[in-house]
C-alpha cells in the first residue's frame, strides 16, 4: 500500500510555496506533490504512479485551465474517478458552474489570510488522507 498523497496543480510558484507551507504546518508535507500546470498533472496521473487521495486543482492557468484538465480526467477511465477540488481565486458564478457540470467533487476560494489557508488544508487533508481506505468509490 502507497502513503496516501494530495497533488498540488498550480502554476503561480507563491501560491504553490504558500501551499507547501500550509502542509507544513499541519505535519503533512510528506503527503504532498506540487505540479506546475495542467499538461504535466495529465502526464502524472495518467502514468502507473499511484493516484493521489485528492487534486487540487487550480483553474486559471496558461496553456491548460484547471476546466480543461478536469475534462480530460472525467473522460478517461483511470481517473474518472479521482477526487477533484477547484482550489482558486476565481469567485465567478460561472465558473462554479462550468466546473460543477464536469463532476468536481468540490470548489474552495483560495483565501487572503494565509491562517484560513492552514486551516482549509487541514481540514482537506484530515478528510481525504484519512478517509477509510474501504469506503465505497463514488458514483
Amino acid at each position: 500500500m502507497s502513503r496516501k498523497f494530495i497533488l498540488v496543480v498550480e502554476d503561480n510558484s507563491n501560491h504553490a510555496m504558500l501551499a507547501r507551507r500550509a502542509f507544513e504546518k499541519n505535519k503533512m508535507e510528506n503527503n504532498l506533490k506540487i505540479v506546475p500546470d495542467g499538461e504535466t498533472a495529465l502526464k502524472f496521473l495518467f502514468s502507473d504512479e499511484p493516484k493521489p487521495a485528492l487534486v487540487l486543482l487550480d483553474l486559471n492557468m496558461p496553456r491548460m485551465d484547471g476546466l480543461e484538465v478536469l475534462r480530460r480526467l472525467r473522460a478517461d477511465e483511470r481517473t474518472r474517478l479521482v477526487p477533484v477540488v477547484m482550489l482558486t481565486s476565481s469567485n465567478e458564478p460561472e465558473d462554479r458552474q462550468s466546473t460543477l457540470q464536469w463532476g468536481l467533487d468540490g470548489y474552495i476560494r483560495k483565501p487572503v489570510d494565509f491562517g484560513e489557508f492552514v486551516e482549509i488544508i487541514r481540514q482537506l487533508g484530515l478528510y481525504w488522507l484519512r478517509m477509510d481506505d474501504d469506503s465505497e468509490p463514488r458514483e
